[in-house]
């Protein structure tokens, strides 16, 4: 039999044309526990959700033991669902709630036999009230909670009526458990507990969950296997320590735990490049100076003395922390060209002002390919010294004609980003943002659905609206057609 029992094959799934789901393209296994985890408005429930059947993909198939389900109901499907806010019925005792599926169900009666016009019929009949009561105190039990059939799901504690929803979703069977944040409304001790029960239920029942969070924690701990998704799109599958010691990209990196990101430029195999600093790595494959972000994880970097010959930076201390199993040391590191501020965890205390020395084995030292070197947008001369591109009119140095397709090019700290976003020539959303030591990268989405890239000293928060400008002489205008300095 095929170790595959889900298969989701470059699914797009959009709303008033705009994707939120990107050419997805996803296996899992049989008996797994699979996470997808990611931020709000990722795309992760809606994936969920076209697994379940309560969505259908705009493009692509989902099959299901090797059979294409992407157009069958979701009563048709041996998946159940767990929500985030359990959807219990108030007016039926916690029995109640678990027998409401199986009373609508119904079972082959008997064996098929043959009609007189020569069909095949299965009969089916709907399951006795022993049949009912049975299943449903082996869920009760399943959940630990025999004595609660009885009770009205009212008088239950967030825990226990989580517990309610999922005995409810596995009364029936199913192959495949969906369970959608379904910890989001409970306390962070509670949290904790259930994680470990829903960590015991997969291993005693051996059947599939596939479950959605934005908690890492959470992910790094329950799952076999996460799949980080960024804006509809998948980042990286792997195993927990696979995604935390190996991040696919700096997005991957700052959501997954704590970590330094700092622009960098990979001067030759094994040798990289960050504020006039270089440093020895393991990494090869690049260009020769190739710009490239560099990831360190805090635990990664130890503190030495400045004159231990180990030393291969020196920093400055910011702030000394207590964390209970270390101290978390912010510091600001000496550079040629600038200074960056680090995060280290370590079980040594200094004292803010200290000049500390940090050693980084050289396989600390995660290289990552940067997504984007500059912001490209295709765009048109409206008239002579002004170009429009993403439903803005923005002056520039071009001499081109009026109505001449062009790229416009701009580079990453030459966007600038106003608070009021009456004061930009367009507005945008802040949809991601990373801290890279001595300034801000945030992505920035206009509302013609372009991701701009900036660089920047200033601070905003997700979901920010802002403003765009750009200097005339900061805009790279090339005809479309042909390559030409303006």
């Amino acid at each position: 039999m095929d170790d595959k029992i889900i298969e989701i094959k470059n699914v797009y799934k959009s709303y008033d044309d705009k994707p939120v789901v990107k050419n997805v393209s996803l296996s899992i296994r049989r008996g797994e526990f699979v996470t997808l985890l990611g931020p709000s408005g990722c795309g992760k429930t809606t994936t969920l959700r076209m697994i379940a059947g309560f969505e259908q993909p705009t493009e692509g198939r989902i099959f299901f033991n090797g059979q294409d389900i992407t157009d069958l109901p979701p009563h048709k499907r041996n998946i159940n669902t767990v929500f985030q806010k359990y959807a219990l019925f108030p007016h039926l005792s916690v029995f109640g709630n678990i027998a409401f599926g199986l009373k609508l169900k119904v079972v082959p009666d008997g064996a098929p036999y043959v009609d007189k016009k020569g069909n095949e019929v299965q009969k089916m009949r709907r399951l006795t009230k022993k049949e009912i009561a049975d299943k449903v105190n082996s869920a009760l039990k399943m959940v630990d909670l025999e004595d609660y059939g009885h009770r009205s799901v009212n008088s239950l504690s967030g825990g226990q009526q989580q517990r309610v929803a999922i005995a409810r979703a596995l009364v029936n069977e199913p192959q495949v458990l969906l369970l959608d944040e379904p910890l989001g409304a409970l306390d962070l001790k509670m949290r904790k507990d259930m994680q470990l029960e829903l960590m015991s239920m997969h291993k005693k029942l051996g059947i599939t969950f596939v479950y959605v969070t934005h908690d890492q924690e959470e992910a790094l701990t329950m799952s076999d296997t996460i799949v980080v998704m960024k804006d509809g799109v998948i980042q990286q599958i792997g195993t927990p320590s696979k995604v935390y010691d190996e991040p696919a990209n700096a997005f991957v990196a700052d959501f997954i735990g704590e970590s330094n990101i700092f622009s960098g430029t990979m001067v030759k195999d094994c040798c990289v490049e960050i504020s006039g600093n270089t440093f020895q790595c393991v990494d090869k494959g690049f260009k020769r100076n190739e710009p490239i972000d560099v990831i360190i994880r805090p635990e990664d970097i130890k503190i030495v003395d400045v004159e231990d010959k180990k030393c291969l930076l020196k920093a400055e201390v910011l702030s000394c922390v207590f964390k209970g199993d270390h101290y978390q040391v912010t510091a600001l590191t000496y550079g040629e060209e600038e200074r960056n501020e680090i995060i280290i965890h370590d079980n040594v205390k200094v004292e803010t002002g200290d000049t500390i020395g940090l050693y980084v084995k050289p396989f600390d030292f995660h290289i990552m390919h940067k997504s984007r070197l500059i912001n490209t947008v295709e765009g048109v001369i409206y008239e002579q010294g002004v170009v429009e591109f993403c439903e803005g009119r923005f002056p520039c140095n071009s001499t081109l004609p009026e109505g001449t397709n062009v790229k416009v090019s701009i580079d990453f700290d030459d966007v600038e980003l106003t608070d009021d976003e009456e004061d930009g020539v367009i507005g945008a959303t802040v949809i991601s943002s990373i801290y890279k030591g001595s300034y801000w990268q945030y992505i920035v989405r206009t509302d013609d659905y372009y991701d701009f890239f900036v660089d920047t000293e200033y601070e905003w928060l997700t979901n920010d609206r802002v403003g765009i400008k750009v200097a005339p002489d900061k805009l790279i205008v090339e005809a479309a057609d042909e390559k030409q300095d303006n």
